[in-house]
């Protein structure tokens, strides 16, 4: 059985004859300092002491992995991906097929019944997907929703202070480069929606930030694209989407 061993500076730790962990002065991201962690005290479970250097190296890749994949519940990450065949231009309509428009002077979106000439009022969204390393996503596909040709992004958010419901708006995004990596808990997370496809075509944004909340448009026309619980069958919370050419 190894001994305890724990280093906070640069320094050395021999756990045991033959091996040897060395700690550098190099920073560390937590996710980095936990795998080690998690690798050692695997390392403290195995009886034996003799290892080949193949051996080894096994016990260490498996037990990163596996540690990694347990971190996913502790410390989630989504990457944004980068590959434009990644972002999807696209309209928005409900389940009452109104398009969403967006509302002059207020940082909402309007779901409207557009006819006739009037099909161009309907807002153009780039919706980017994002992946989640070593994660398996099992409440949908994370996507973030930019309005084209702008810094403006949907926004599942609460009032500064209060304890309202969440709500969903149109934000500007100063530096779009933040939104590149999102980690649990930092804030970004209300950029965030898992969409959910059901049909080929019927599709749920739920919000990462506030779970069991979705995009929701009233069945009366002109009315805020806002957020609404699963359980509310007043409001639509099913959308079809049509592609549209990359901008």
């Amino acid at each position: 059985m190894f001994s305890d061993c724990v280093c906070f500076q640069s320094g050395r730790c021999d756990l045991h004859k033959g091996l040897r962990i060395e700690i550098s002065e190099q920073p560390h991201t937590m996710r980095q300092v936990t795998n080690i962690i998690i690798a050692l005290q695997k390392f403290k479970q195995v009886r034996s002491t003799e290892f080949t250097d193949h051996e080894l190296f096994n016990i260490i890749i498996e037990n990163i992995v596996e540690g990694a994949v347990n971190l996913c519940f502790s410390a989630l990450l989504y990457f944004c991906s980068t590959n434009l065949i990644d972002i999807r231009p696209c309209t928005v309509c409900d389940g009452l097929k109104k398009s969403l428009v967006q509302s002059q002077g207020t940082p909402n979106l309007l779901a409207v019944t557009l006819r006739g000439g009037n099909s161009n009022r309907s807002v153009g969204i780039n919706l980017s997907t994002y992946t989640t390393p070593g994660c398996k996503a099992t409440n949908g596909q994370p996507i973030c929703l930019k309005i084209a040709q702008s810094n403006l992004y949907l926004a599942c958010t609460k009032e500064s202070g209060t304890s309202s419901q969440p709500h969903l708006i149109l934000e500007d995004v100063k530096d779009e480069e933040t939104l590149k990596t999102i980690e649990e808990n930092d804030g970004m997370e209300r950029f965030l929606f898992f969409r959910k496809v059901t049909g080929g075509s019927i599709n749920t944004f739920e919000s990462v930030k506030y779970p069991h909340w979705f995009i929701s448009t009233s069945k009366n026309e002109s009315m805020p694209v806002d957020m609404c619980v699963e359980e509310d069958t007043s409001r639509q919370k099913v959308f079809t989407l049509q592609d549209q050419k990359v901008i």
